[in-house]
């Protein structure tokens, strides 16, 4: 991936005809290995499965018509669940009897305010090939409020290189107030800092990893705070989460290699294949953020036109908000890894279609929680931004308690 895909966000076109897809389509986009041509004329995503609201809407309605569809094939599982404050509470619905929609079970579905949702839907076409959408929405915010949106998940267990992070819906202008109404406590004790970037991203962390067996406790008391004038807050809720084993993998771009410690022993070295020149992947430390079992990469969402089009890239993990993945890849020859760099900027482990449990891909996912850390190193591209996912763990401890508005 070249430094525009790196900072791409995906939204994505699937293949030409319903019938011949074998193809999971994604919230969010990577990039891919070189090795297999792909050919086709695309066709837009909403076409295979076509979700109400919009992806990305903002300002929905309580009442606002929320529906999911396929033209042909049928669903096979759809989840709506409300993701506002990590805190999950999902919407009753159901599937239709010919299996071509979902609707919500009261109608209308009467949405939360100022709340996040996800849709989560997989279909199958008449061939038995799965598909799959993942969307968010946001619905309207009460006028002069602001919330703000936050991971990790409520009583989720994450990988030492964890950040809390917040991001807020408006500009928020009296950051003290704020990050004094937000209070990260560990047991045992650490000192915990917050950091801005910018006005609506407010990140915490402490100066080393987490130490395993932590219990991490988020305090939001941000009802009533005035973050802006005359814009307050509508949050007051206690969420936790515990750190789990300290696993810290260390890919060498120029070795072609990836060294995986768990609580500092060696667990393997894995040989993968890294950005090609020009398209270099990021030096640095990356906390993976997400996790799929399989996800669609589309070159033309980030810059490339019709470069790659894979809809099955299974073990992907996100370590950038700009698209960088560390994923298997089945589509390249088997001996590029350990030896070639031929991704465009992503970190790819062999793998077979449809994701293998043996394979060093599916052995790698299988270990792997949201918040352990990737570091890059021996590449020839610049070190990943620290705004960049939870990129935060690049900047010196002095650099970052620079950022906090209550220093």
């Amino acid at each position: 991936m070249n430094h525009v895909a790196k900072r791409a966000v995906a939204n994505a076109a699937t293949a030409p005809t319903w019938a011949g897809l074998l193809v999971v389509l994604a919230l969010l986009t990577g990039c891919t290995g070189t090795g297999t041509v792909f050919e086709g004329k695309a066709r837009s995503p909403q076409d295979a499965i076509r979700i109400v609201p919009e992806d990305g809407a903002s300002n929905v309605g309580p009442d606002d018509r929320m529906e999911v569809e396929v033209p042909d094939g049928r669903l096979e599982s759809v989840r709506v669940t409300r993701i506002e404050d990590a805190q999950s509470q999902e919407v009753p619905g159901r599937i239709a009897r010919d299996g071509r929609s979902w609707t919500p079970r009261e109608k209308p579905a009467r949405l939360g305010l100022a709340a996040k949702y996800r849709v989560d839907a997989v279909a199958l076409d008449g061939a038995g090939h799965r598909s799959a959408r993942h969307t968010t929405f946001t619905t309207v915010v009460p006028e002069h409020r602001f919330i703000g949106y936050f991971t990790p998940e409520n009583r989720s267990t994450v990988g030492t290189g964890m950040i809390v992070s917040f991001n807020f819906n408006r500009p928020v202008r009296n950051r003290a107030a704020v990050q004094r109404a937000i209070r990260v406590s560990a047991d045992p004790a650490v000192e915990v800092v917050g950091h801005w970037f910018g006005d609506s991203r407010l990140d915490f962390r402490p100066a080393a990893y987490w130490v395993p067996g932590t219990e991490v406790t988020v305090k939001v008391g941000l009802r009533d705070v005035e973050g802006a004038p005359h814009v307050y807050g509508s949050q007051d809720k206690t969420v936790s989460f515990e750190v789990g084993r300290s696993q810290i993998s260390r890919v060498d771009a120029a070795a072609h290699t990836m060294e995986v410690r768990r609580d500092g022993r060696l667990l393997s070295t894995v040989p993968i294949t890294a950005g090609y020149p020009g398209m270099e992947t990021y030096n640095g430390k990356m906390v993976v953020s997400e996790m799929y079992d399989v996800t669609r990469m589309d070159g033309r969402t980030v810059g490339f036109g019709g470069e790659y089009d894979i809809k099955d890239v299974p073990h992907a993990l996100r370590l950038t908000d700009s698209g960088t993945f560390l994923h298997g890849n089945y589509w390249s020859d088997e001996g590029v890894f350990g030896s070639t760099n031929v991704s465009h900027g992503c970190v790819g482990l062999r793998d077979v279609q449809g994701g293998g449990d043996d394979t060093p891909a599916g052995w790698f996912f299988d270990r792997t929680l949201v918040g352990d850390v990737v570091e890059v190193v021996n590449s020839r591209d610049k070190q990943v931004a620290p705004d960049n996912g939870l990129g935060g763990r690049n900047l010196s401890w002095a650099r970052w308690k620079a950022g906090s508005a209550l220093r």
